[in-house]
């Protein structure tokens, strides 16, 4: 009886953990989730493999045609081939005393795979950023190698239920004094009109996900603490409980 209460209690740790780092992977995001306003940031699109019978083979993700961005510079990813599409601008837009008559619409990452229980980044350097507006949306659709599809693309709504398949939101926030995301990467392009940028857009790009990976490893690590102590507490109160 000792031994049967010490296993569950184990067994009821454990399989506490897997429930907490399930929502950690859930659906593809943004990585990280908020950049300042009217800055340049470096994000990734965060793609989890949600199937244990098929690969992800395509990442398709469209940018808000209300909220174009004049710089969308997508890093190589091992693999991965990426496509960019522009749209011609209802209206020009004027950034760097240069006038732009396009703005990219959709990137799409296909030809590599990721495999069942893993996940893939998609870096990204974009900018402009709206500085009217207090998030941006990206509709995302993953497709499987077995010709699912799945279409992120229902906006959050404040205060409501987080939907079935919600899209990648991307909050803005106010920027403080300068001190904003990828703040370099700012003045790299305003000092040579974006030529160097990539650079500084690459290491926070690996910053940001290193920040992301140890986030999560340090939040499951404590989960995992937590509920096995509950469960060394419960086993030892049983064994007092049968003496």
């Amino acid at each position: 009886m000792k031994t049967s209460r010490v296993s569950f209690a184990a067994a009821l740790a454990a399989g506490t953990v897997l429930v907490l780092s399930g929502p950690a992977f859930a659906h593809v995001s943004v990585q990280p989730g908020d950049a300042a306003k009217g800055g340049y940031a470096t994000i990734n699109f965060k793609v989890p493999n949600e199937r244990d019978n098929a690969s992800t083979t395509q990442l398709e993700v469209n940018f808000p045609v209300d909220q174009p961005l004049t710089s969308v510079m997508p890093q190589d990813v091992p693999g991965w081939t990426v496509k960019v599409e522009k749209t011609k601008l209802d209206k020009p837009l004027t950034v760097h005393g240069k006038q732009i008559n396009e703005a990219v619409t959709k990137v799409t990452w296909s030809g590599g795979k990721i495999e069942a229980g893993k996940f893939q980044q998609f870096p990204v350097s974009v900018g402009k950023l709206p500085e009217d507006a207090d998030q941006m949306v990206f509709k995302a659709i993953q497709t499987y190698d077995n010709d699912e599809v799945v279409r992120w693309i229902e906006e959050p709504k404040e205060g409501a239920a987080e939907p079935q398949n919600p899209a990648p939101v991307l909050k803005l926030t106010a920027a403080k004094g300068g001190d904003h995301h990828d703040g370099g990467a700012k003045k790299t392009h305003e000092a040579d009109g974006g030529k160097n940028a990539d650079k500084v857009h690459k290491d926070g790009t690996e910053k940001a996900a290193k920040g992301s990976s140890d986030t999560t490893a340090r939040a499951l690590g404590i989960a995992g603490i937590v509920v096995g102590l509950g469960g060394i507490a419960f086993g030892v109160a049983s064994r007092r409980r049968a003496s």
